[in-house]
């Protein structure tokens, strides 16, 4: 178990990473599905920070899920 929470920081990098791509869209709908990307990171990273007892990284994560959500809020014209 230890060598897959070790691992999981590569796909929450590369989440994280294709997220910051979406984000920069012109498209409503690309950016809202980049900050579900980006929320799905959040989720990830706090996993592996748990791992790692990384406690500044959760509390970061926290703050990033809560501004995330906010973004899919504001992009999806369905949720405003």
């Amino acid at each position: 178990m230890d060598t897959f929470l070790d691992a999981l920081q590569w796909p929450a990098m590369m989440i994280t990473l294709t997220a910051a791509w979406l984000i920069a869209s012109q498209s409503s709908r690309r950016r809202t599905v980049g900050f579900w990307c980006f929320i799905a990171s959040n989720v990830l990273w706090i996993a592996w920070a748990l791992h790692d007892e990384a406690y500044a990284l959760i509390a970061l994560q926290v703050g990033l899920f809560a501004l995330n959500v906010r973004g899919v809020r504001k992009n999806d014209p369905e949720l405003r």
